[in-house]
């Protein structure tokens, strides 16, 4: 006899733990290491504006639909395991045509990009009229106008040429931002109001690993494909700043995030919720992608000064990582005093890179990414042992003191 469980009611089959991130949410997140790693290719060698602006414009799109899958899970903790993982793989698959056709998404296979986009809402918008169905007696007009109607623009603009489907894929996801922002001021209840923290802050750490994981990729394999010491020593060089990158995201900042985000959703500011969990997120990672390709383009010459679109990409994607670190900080309720001593200094050092690079081989310009990244971790370090020490001297408790 067929078990209970197993009778198809997406809220009875399987319990999950609503508070963590389950295995299918991070089976959904490996399309994405393909998604970055397709578009990081197109900033690699000496990028212009037009390369930088078609991976800004193709990656916001695949961010957008990342965030909003993991809103709408993070909203439906009744959701179970079953559910959700058919609506991991139905994402999955949206996200693998997004992810194949990113590299002519401008060209050939625009019609494609398009059509994973519009998949992508349509699993988007089962998932909420779902969670409406459990919690509201209210008409779902909103749920069909964010999903339904932008699925059915993406539709459209399949259909037509690329210079009228940009178009109609700007007005999509414009729709989507104001309406978010307008349901956030409005109608917190009903959305960000309820997030639940613990599921969201490991939710974004996850994701930053992974975008982390791609970029120790990309170095490995241009080591391997340009093998030689030159080659090797670059590679040794770009491991340590994506390892140091890590290190001051995961030692500094996530154990700082759910004391924020607790702190914004006592006070109701659900705006600095949606910016530190939506929108500034998305310039950290892009920071941490356009130094990856850096790093690649320095292992094949790494005796040449960089090109002058790869050190912007280093020094453009330092000052994201940091800035975006900074402002988050002070959201989450850290003054200008305490962040300003680390990330001033380095925003302005990590600019100054890019000028420099002109003037020094490669590897030079990337022992001195990581001289600077050494200091900053030495100095957060040793203010975090300061307060420990005050901590201890005054007969206080150690545990959980942050910097």
């Amino acid at each position: 006899m067929m078990d209970k469980s197993a009778s198809g009611d997406w809220t009875r089959d399987a319990a999950r733990d609503p508070r963590r991130v389950h295995w299918m949410e991070l089976f959904f997140d490996l399309v994405f290491v393909a998604f970055v790693g397709q578009l990081a290719h197109g900033i690699h060698g000496d990028p212009g504006w037009a390369e930088f602006a078609t991976f800004v414009l193709l990656f916001f799109p695949a961010w957008w639909a990342w965030v909003n899958i993991v809103s709408v899970v993070n909203l439906l903790p009744g959701l179970s395991t079953r559910g959700l993982g058919v609506a991991m793989v139905a994402a999955m698959a949206a996200a693998s045509v997004m992810a194949a056709a990113a590299p002519g998404a401008f060209g050939e296979r625009a019609w494609a990009f398009s059509l994973g986009n519009a998949a992508m809402r349509v699993v988007l918008l089962t998932l909420w009229l779902y969670r409406h169905r459990q919690g509201s007696s209210d008409k779902p007009w909103r749920i069909w106008i964010y999903n339904g109607a932008t699925a059915v623009l993406w539709f459209i603009a399949a259909l037509l040429p690329l210079n009228i489907a940009v178009i109609l894929w700007a007005t999509s996801i414009v729709v989507e931002i104001v309406m978010v922002i307008v349901s956030g001021r409005l109608w917190p209840d009903r959305g960000v109001g309820g997030i639940n923290i613990e599921h969201a802050s490991e939710r974004l750490g996850l994701f930053v690993i992974i975008v982390l994981g791609e970029s120790i990729f990309t170095v490995v394999i241009q080591v391997s494909d340009d093998w030689g010491p030159g080659a090797g020593l670059v590679g040794l060089l770009g491991f340590l700043i994506v390892s140091l990158l890590g290190w001051a995201f995961f030692q500094y900042g996530t154990g700082y995030v759910p004391a924020g985000l607790e702190r914004l959703q006592s006070r109701s500011d659900y705006i600095g919720i949606l910016q530190t969990t939506l929108f500034l997120p998305f310039l950290l990672v892009l920071g941490v992608t356009a130094i990856a390709g850096s790093i690649a383009t320095a292992i094949h010459d790494p005796f040449e000064h960089l090109p002058l679109g790869s050190s912007i990409s280093l020094g453009g994607g330092l000052v994201l990582f940091y800035g975006c670190n900074a402002v988050v900080s002070i959201r989450y309720g850290k003054t200008f005093r305490a962040v300003m001593p680390w990330t001033l200094p380095t925003v302005i050092i990590a600019l100054l890179l890019i000028p420099v690079s002109a003037a020094v081989p490669a590897f030079a310009i990337l022992l001195c990414a990581v001289i600077l990244l050494l200091l900053v971790t030495a100095y957060v370090e040793l203010q975090r042992l300061r307060r420990l020490l005050r901590y201890r001297v005054a007969g206080g408790p150690d545990a959980g003191v942050r910097t």
